[in-house]
């Protein structure tokens, strides 16, 4: 099982000490034109995570290509880019472009809460990008839609490789004057209290499609990582933890290897069967 960072979660270019911690690094998600964002304030904590509206803040197509992949690519660490855009021909000429930078894997972002959802849907955006690159494709999901494995089951067909889940779930905090603690009203939350909803997206989407699976949301220790395997999950990815503690990855990892000698587990193929629901072995076996 790798460890990866989920994307918007680690600026490898500040702490490039812990980017080189992990197994691959996510890149913020990169748009057409470059995107300031969402106003300040655009991050809070609450009770069980963090909200955030960062609204898909990045330097756009050009300049990423030119000033900051070439410095990423120095690191030494494999380097996977999310894409995001508005149309499909948006993501696909970005994907094209992408074609001979060396990168392992294009990550394409379908679930962003904190902008207006893409006119096309995932389906037909992944096919785009597929016909645009032949880079590995994993589409990121959202665990909003009423029937994700639905939704992963149509990328699948589309051409996606593997699945990224969760992205973070639209919500909203208030201050003390009951008015929202973010200028955009909602944002993003991220951190322990999406784990549960994470976990059960993952099973779904695994038992719908059987590709790989980069499964996030809430994991802050090796047992949640493990948990995230017996569900499905082939890797996993670290967001809101690393920014209290930035030596997460190699904890995780040191972690993750005792849960697996706790639990009785030889190895995560082994994990990926633990986590079947009684209904589902029916179906199995039936």
């Amino acid at each position: 099982m790798r460890i990866l960072n989920a994307s918007g979660c680690l600026d490898a270019l500040a702490a490039p000490e812990v980017a080189r911690e992990l197994d691959a690094f996510v890149t913020k998600t990169v748009t057409p034109l470059p995107r300031e964002g969402s106003a300040p304030p655009r991050i809070a904590e609450t009770a069980h995570g963090m909200l955030n509206a960062i609204g898909l803040a990045n330097p756009g197509r050009e300049h990423f290509l030119a000033e900051h992949l070439p410095r990423l690519s120095r690191l030494g660490v494999p380097i996977w880019v999310s894409v995001g855009g508005f149309t499909a021909a948006d993501y696909a000429e970005t994907c094209a472009g992408l074609g001979r930078s060396g990168i392992e894997a294009i990550e394409v972002n379908l679930s962003c809460p904190n902008v207006e959802e893409a006119a096309d849907a995932a389906a037909a955006i992944v096919a785009a990008c597929r016909r645009a690159t032949a880079l590995p494709l994993y589409a990121k999901l959202s665990a909003a839609h009423p029937d994700v494995a639905e939704v992963a089951r149509a990328v699948a067909a589309a051409g996606a490789d593997g699945l990224s889940l969760i992205n973070t779930l639209r919500a909203t905090a208030l201050d003390e004057q009951l008015r929202p603690v973010l200028a955009r009203g909602s944002g993003g939350l991220s951190g322990p209290a999406l784990k549960p909803i994470a976990l059960h997206a993952v099973s779904v989407c695994h038992e719908a499609t059987g590709l790989p699976i980069v499964g996030m949301g809430g994991i802050q220790s090796g047992r949640d990582a493990l948990e995230f395997a017996a569900c499905g999950a082939r890797d996993v990815a670290l967001g809101t933890v690393l920014f209290a503690d930035p030596g997460a990855p190699a904890r995780v990892r040191t972690e993750l290897a005792a849960a697996y000698v706790d639990a009785g587990v030889a190895n995560p193929d082994d994990a990926r069967s633990l986590a079947k629901s009684p209904e589902t072995e029916r179906k199995v076996t039936a």
